[in-house]
């Protein structure tokens, strides 16, 4: 069956002159979201990682007309008293703060554990306590690992093939724990492979235009093989919004996907016909995953969020690749990536 040919009754939440709380609205998605969410009409709280710089991540780098109706919270989602705080007076919150880097989870275990589990706790507890409306808790599609079947639906097994995904797996089953034992209105909202500008330099797409738009002739990378499902970030912000929006969400886990996937190589030479064709990839161990840690193919399967959802791709990936290459190639923007670092 077409579901995209099938009318869909879904049953909104009404979002306009909601207070909304994105915990990790300084990063790459949350500060799409954060935007997304202003043009809702929401009154929006934003949670940024506290910092003694009082930088509040990407959203210095948004107009001035637009973070004057931000109210900004600095926190650290790992204490709970200021989770709390954040949270007090809001209706919706969205939750993506965390620890995402693979590479880094390697060698400090400790901190995604503190992080992305016992920082959703804190959230969780929190929302339970102040009756939260709704609490989407992010998730990823690392969760599943390399796809045993494709595409990937949200009842494929789990499997932690990194310390990062491990305590994804954990942060969500903490959700799921919530909703059936105490009834917690909390939607886990799993994101496939969402790309854009704004993305931090240890993804393989800014590491590719990076190196590019800084003239090398030799592309650095790891593993070519493996396959991604890649959404632009205006289409994950409004997965977001559209999980939110709908009833019909409220204890489930839904992806995020386009329902198609890549070879990172073959993503590769589409960058490098954008930016310079003569250029070409090589090699480099540095950034090889372990063997057994490496997700060889991610695919993942859209139609539970068609179903449940009024969402739908509106950006396709050669026009998203285009628009992420416009936004790196503003010299203001590429000046804060270090493309020579192999950044984990």
């Amino acid at each position: 069956m077409d579901l995209k040919n099938v009318y869909k009754q879904v049953y909104n939440m009404e979002l306009k002159n909601k207070n909304v709380l994105i915990t990790g609205a300084d990063g790459f998605i949350g500060s799409h979201l954060v935007e997304a969410l202003l043009n809702e009409g929401c009154n929006v709280r934003a949670f940024c990682y506290y910092n003694s710089f009082n930088s509040w991540g990407w959203l210095d780098s948004l107009p001035k007309e637009k973070l004057k109706n931000i109210d900004v919270f600095t926190g650290d989602i790992r204490d709970p008293n200021g989770v709390r705080k954040a949270m007090e007076g809001i209706n919706v919150v969205f939750h993506l703060a965390a620890l995402i880097a693979i590479p880094f989870s390697y060698h400090s275990p400790d901190s995604y554990v503190d992080t992305n589990i016992k920082g959703t706790l804190n959230v969780l507890q929190a929302a339970r306590d102040l009756q939260i409306e709704k609490l989407l808790v992010t998730s990823t599609s690392e969760v599943y690992g390399t796809a045993l079947y494709v595409p990937i639906d949200e009842k494929h097994p789990r499997q932690g093939q990194s310390p990062y995904s491990a305590t994804k797996i954990g942060a969500d089953h903490l959700a799921e724990s919530y909703f059936r034992s105490f009834n917690l209105p909390v939607t886990i909202v799993r994101p496939f492979n969402t790309y854009g500008p704004r993305q931090s330099a240890r993804a393989v797409i800014p590491t590719i235009i990076t190196q590019l738009l800084n003239g090398m002739k030799e592309i650095k990378l790891g593993a070519i093989h493996p396959t991604r499902d890649l959404l632009f970030v205006s289409d994950t912000a409004n997965g977001f919004i559209e999980i939110a929006k709908s009833d019909k969400t409220i204890g489930e886990e839904v992806n995020i996907a386009t329902q198609n996937e890549i070879s990172v190589g073959d993503l590769a030479k589409k960058l490098i016909d954008i930016i310079a064709p003569d250029a070409v990839i090589v090699s480099d161990d540095l950034r090889l995953r372990p063997e057994k840690s490496e997700v060889e193919r991610l695919h993942g399967s859209n139609q539970k969020i068609m179903q449940l959802t009024n969402w739908s791709q509106k950006i396709n990936l050669d026009d998203g690749l285009k628009k992420t290459v416009e936004w790196f190639s503003n010299p203001e923007n590429l000046r804060q990536y270090k493309s020579n670092i192999y950044n984990i």
